[in-house]
């Protein structure tokens, strides 16, 4: 009696699973004839991120043939991890990053700029502009962008690394606190924290429009591209219709999600500059050359690696 109950228990639990595997084949089956694929992006909670989250909620996405699976990070490290173990597609990153990658081994490629910005910002009454950083601490994220632009603005004021203490701190919200805190005379930040910043009282110092630098880049591994090319260049189109969107409709119609996705606070509402946002461009190579000239000089990028190399036209091809 017992072999037969347990024998009809396993007839009916192989029945199960064949069942639930159909179920999943035939949704697999319905997605594939709708004709959308799905990329996973890491961004981070900045203001490069928000066309590909409008693209998002607005349906854009779908409506050219691709699912965003969109997921932030607090820092650069934290990104990297998840890319590395490959739970992301693709990433916005920067070109320092881009040229540890392709030091590591890892054939990583740039397909376009995103519209970002840093900010350098201080509570020190003492410090009027960059050249009096002097002697001073600045809170950064060592081998990443923020470390270049602050060497590019230091350059641009008559200074080097040398001259100022760097504390080192990778989490962005951190570094916000640690400066309102007068933990330190300066901090590199993205927005939101450069708009909360400001609201607790700092001040900007310089920016990387005022260095003349746009680090600022969205990349996927070149396997990714082999493979999801499609869906990549749907995946634009969705964000080029999504700026359009933005220029063509009241800033109060999509500040919400603004404001629940990149991280402001509800009572900076009004604070709130979104940029006016280009339609996707490829990145300059005299960028990509400036930020490896600078990874060199710091021992992050011993390959001859050109510009060239890590340039993608998957999003521009004619």
């Amino acid at each position: 009696m017992e072999r037969r109950q347990t024998k009809r228990f396993l007839m009916l639990f192989m029945l199960v699973v064949l069942i639930s595997a159909l179920g999943v084949g035939c949704s697999k089956t319905s997605k594939e004839a709708e004709g959308v694929s799905s990329l996973t992006l890491g961004l981070l909670p900045s203001i490069d991120a928000i066309p590909f989250m409008i693209a998002h909620e607005q349906g854009f996405d779908k409506k050219h043939g691709v699912n965003l699976d969109i997921q932030t990070f607090k820092s650069a490290k934290d990104r990297d991890v998840a890319f590395q173990a490959n739970k992301l597609d693709g990433i916005s990153a920067d070109l320092i990053a881009i040229a540890i990658y392709n030091e590591a081994g890892l054939d990583v490629k740039v397909t376009s700029t995103t519209f970002g910005e840093f900010d350098l910002l201080t509570g020190n009454d003492e410090i009027k502009e960059v050249k009096d950083l002097k002697g001073k601490s600045v809170i950064l994220s060592k081998n990443t962008s923020t470390e270049y632009t602050v060497a590019t603005m230091l350059k641009k004021a008559g200074l080097t690394e040398e001259d100022i203490t760097v504390t080192e701190v990778p989490q962005i919200p951190t570094r916000l606190e640690l400066l309102k805190n007068n933990k330190a005379d300066a901090a590199i930040l993205p927005e939101p924290f450069v708009t909360m910043g400001r609201s607790a009282g700092l001040r900007v110092l310089s920016s990387t429009k005022d260095a003349g630098v746009n680090p600022f880049v969205l990349a996927f591994p070149q396997s990714i591209i082999d493979t999801k090319e499609k869906a990549i260049q749907a995946m634009y189109a969705a964000y080029d219709e999504a700026v359009t969107y933005m220029k063509s409709h009241e800033q109060s119609e999509y500040i919400d999600l603004i404001i629940k996705e990149v991280g402001y606070p509800e009572t900076l509402k009004d604070d709130i500059i979104v940029p006016d946002y280009l339609p996707s461009n490829q990145v300059n190579v005299q960028e990509v050359e400036a930020a490896f000239t600078w990874a060199r000089e710091k021992g992050l990028l011993s390959k001859n690696i050109s510009p060239e190399e890590v340039i993608s036209d998957v999003a521009f091809k004619k």
